[in-house]
């Protein structure tokens, strides 16, 4: 894989999963790599995959997955519902390429507004979205690559600019929830 290919797929904001026939994955982005660590992977991800490749070595792709296939899922710990997305490449050397969406609270929200109205830079806006889905201080620091310091230095500024003391004000501000 070349660079230019390896920093789209790491910058995709969905995971990236490919497994083989063997079941085995043999290729992860940055992304999907950050699920498997956060997640406990649903047994959709795995059963679904040896069900295609079963149905490929049987010659019943068509016959039992005949049109797109994805599962919605919640998923332990996470404040989201997910989305998984399973492509098949059928022939000679098969592969299921599965596509990992969060549905998220910060998909709900026009970033580049929040930006403009809050005068956020982009990075608070970066940090901000993953406040938004939930994501602890170390978790955001290491989606960013930055340390956990720098998190909530950029925290500290985005509070002051929104007008807000801590997450819970912060999150029900930006997504209208009612007051408690």
């Amino acid at each position: 894989m070349d660079q230019t290919e390896k920093f789209i797929l790491d910058n995709v904001p969905a995971g990236v999963i490919v497994f083989n026939q063997r079941m085995e994955i043999i290729y992860r982005n940055r992304t999907g790599d950050n699920f498997f660590k956060r997640y406990t992977p649903p047994e959709e991800l795995t059963g679904l995959t040896r069900r295609i490749f079963d149905a490929i070595q049987t010659s019943r792709l068509e016959e039992l997955f005949p049109g797109e296939i994805y599962v919605y899922k919640e998923i332990e710990g996470s404040p989201s519902r997910w989305i998984l997305k399973f492509c098949i490449r059928a022939g000679e050397s098969p592969l299921v390429c599965v596509f990992i969406l969060e549905d998220s609270v910060s998909h709900r929200v026009n970033p580049n507004e929040m930006r403009r109205r809050f005068h956020l830079t982009r990075r608070e806006t970066d940090v901000l979205r993953r406040v938004l889905d939930g994501l602890k201080n170390t978790d955001i620091a290491e989606d960013l690559e930055i340390t956990e310091q720098t998190v909530k230095d950029h925290l500290s500024n985005v509070y002051m600019k929104i007008g807000v003391k801590n997450r819970f004000e912060l999150v029900r501000s930006l997504v209208k929830l009612p007051e408690a």
